[in-house]
């Protein structure tokens, strides 16, 4: 849904390594990467099953007294935290990450569990969830646990000279009622060992990829889901109508209390300075005249303020690089900035992005607590991707105000995303990601 963060589809960078340098891939950290996923599977997988197998017994029995209904649909609900893990899980082998393809639920009156629960069962998402839980309990782990035994396998007997020659000249059996006579007969138990190993490799490989692109094809966002987009684009225009009339009011205010008070008091002082020139008082007319000036220099200031955050003049001219670049020089906590934009993006992205940044980086210093904030994106196959992270203390809450509410709603106008984790303890990540193309004019410094 526009307004919460999904990856667009892309090929498996599992899949590219294998094909660019199919022997290499023997030496390199992939099939280690994917036997830690296989072997965690497998743990999942069981440990999911016997989940669905109790709260399905629970809820069927219990179905007669009413209690078992609402286990039922706690059932239906298993498939998300289930689903929330296997998305860190593909991580082991997957640098993209995939986001939840749920949005953030609205907190306050009227918005309690019950509500909760009525959103997510109406949500297609949910449902793929628990269709991905199923198959995962029922047929990856199956597959998992069958491998695990075999990658097992390979390894005792690749160490199994070492295991004979260790325990001569008792009797070694590899294999029940197969006694291994020697360590030259022990040796083929080794190559047969590396042999297996070999092919776990390949075999690793081959059934992770496909049960990554099975769990993507499920657990990903997905832009068509009409009746969601209606009901949420409905709900984040009325916000959204809510927010402009509050920045009006912002605007307005700070106007009237700020540079209209200066401009005031310039308008007395210049007053001031006219009755000492007209009475002969030269030295108290300088005085008069050099305080206006700094009146003048402060509405300025605070005018040179507001209009920078309508829009700052550095983003029209210099693009969204510079401008942040400008934003972390101010900003009261040290900001590494890594961004690789050598074009402009359109306008309205570069202004989202923009605005983006500045309020993850105010919510950073005002609440995180945090003592570094960095921030990187890129722009690449037509998709502008932002990340701000910070070390503070997380625990941030979208429902809780800070604008990130906000933020989702304008970047559902532009169809993009927003993803915060900002578990307690920290780290914070906030990533946004915008649909666009790039203009092929350079970014100046």
């Amino acid at each position: 849904m526009p307004g919460v963060l999904a990856a667009e589809p892309s090929g498996l960078a599992l899949w590219g390594a294998l094909r660019a340098r199919p022997i290499r891939f023997l030496y390199s950290g992939w099939p280690w990467r994917c036997w830690a996923y296989l072997l965690s599977g497998a743990l999942l997988g069981t440990v999911t099953l016997v989940l669905l197998a109790v709260l399905l017994v629970l809820g069927v029995g219990l179905s007669v007294v009413g209690i078992g209904l609402v286990i039922l649909a706690l059932t239906a609900l298993a498939g998300i935290p289930v689903g929330a893990v296997e998305r860190r899980r593909m991580r082991l082998v997957e640098p993209e990450t995939v986001p939840s393809p749920h949005p953030v639920l609205a907190a306050g009156p009227g918005h309690g569990v019950a509500h909760r629960v009525r959103t997510r069962l109406r949500e297609r998402a949910t449902w793929r969830e628990l269709g991905h839980a199923g198959a995962l309990a029922l047929v990856f782990a199956a597959i998992d646990l069958a491998f695990t035994a075999l990658l097992a396998l390979s390894f005792v007997f690749l160490v199994s000279p070492l295991v004979v020659a260790a325990l001569a000249p008792e009797t070694v059996m590899l294999l029940p009622g197969h006694a291994v006579d020697g360590p030259v007969e022990a040796l083929l138990g080794g190559a047969a060992g590396l042999l297996g190993l070999v092919c776990c490799a390949y075999l690793g490989a081959l059934l992770t990829g496909a049960q990554i692109g099975l769990s993507r094809l499920l657990l990903a966002a997905r832009e068509a889901e009409p009746a969601g987009q209606v009901v949420e684009l409905t709900r984040s225009r009325a916000r959204l109508a809510d927010a402009f009339e509050s920045e009006r009011r912002r605007i307005e205010r700070d106007l009237h209390d700020g540079a209209q008070q200066q401009l005031v008091a310039l308008t007395m002082t210049l007053g001031l300075v006219r009755l000492r020139l007209g009475a002969g008082q030269g030295e108290a007319a300088a005085e008069l005249a050099a305080r206006a000036q700094g009146e003048a220099r402060r509405a300025l200031d605070q005018l040179r303020d507001l209009v920078r955050g309508i829009h700052p003049r550095v983003l029209a001219d210099h693009g969204l690089a510079a401008a942040v670049a400008e934003v972390a020089v101010r900003n009261p906590i040290p900001v590494r900035v890594d961004l690789d934009l050598p074009y402009r993006l359109p306008e309205q992205v570069e202004t989202m992005a923009y605005f983006s940044v500045t309020e993850a980086l105010a919510n950073a210093a005002k609440h995180s607590g945090a003592t570094r904030v960095t921030v990187a994106g890129h722009h690449a196959d037509g998709l502008l991707s932002l990340l701000i992270s910070d070390d503070g203390r997380g625990g941030a809450d979208p429902a809780a105000g800070g604008g990130l509410q906000g933020l989702a709603d304008r970047l559902a106008i532009l169809q993009g995303r927003l993803l915060l984790t900002s578990p307690a303890g920290g780290p914070t990540r906030l990533r946004v990601e915008v649909p666009c193309s790039a203009r092929e004019v350079a970014c100046s410094a």
